[in-house]
């Protein structure tokens, strides 16, 4: 049984690849800044809410953990709230991550991020957010990455040093 459901996360695992690596590859970069819309459904469809952002991301972090899609997350808030930072380990993409990686193609969509981002901007009514930076050890089994987040068009055009954090 187990290694059913080790071959179907494979297969899953390839699908998300094949299309992330199209995405990269296309010509007229329309569709990878579209990429920000894998994966959101997943905690928009449960209706997870939060009174403020950390709130939200406490909720959210929750979710992700308790239905089996990392084994271990967390947050930190940066730059006056504007920069959100997030460690992933045992993520249920890693295999994904690593493959695009061993392919030369540095990691640029993560739907666990992208669940989150939507959650802030559909709960909290944020102006905008979207993801920064995105690094894989698969040794570790372990992502980080940094995101943007914005409440206000005053935060907007706020400049900090992201490499900090």
């Amino acid at each position: 049984m187990n290694n059913m459901k080790n071959r179907k996360l494979e297969y899953f695992n390839d699908l998300l690849y094949r299309l992330e690596e199209m995405l990269y590859h296309e010509l007229s970069m329309c569709a990878h800044p579209k990429s920000e819309l894998v994966g959101s459904d997943f905690l928009a469809s449960g209706k997870i809410e939060g009174a403020n952002l950390e709130q939200l991301l406490g909720n959210c972090l929750t979710e992700i953990k308790e239905s089996g899609l990392v084994d271990d997350i967390s947050y930190s808030l940066h730059a006056s709230g504007t920069c959100l930072r997030l460690s992933v380990g045992n993520c249920i993409h890693m295999q994904k991550e690593a493959r695009l990686k061993s392919e030369g193609i540095e990691p640029y969509c993560c739907p666990i991020a992208n669940m989150i981002l939507d959650r802030i901007l559909g709960a909290l009514h944020y102006l905008t957010t979207y993801t920064a930076d995105i690094k894989v050890d698969e040794d570790k089994r372990r992502c980080v990455i940094k995101c943007a987040v914005f409440d206000s068009i005053g935060k907007i055009g706020q400049v900090s040093d992201w490499t900090r954090f």
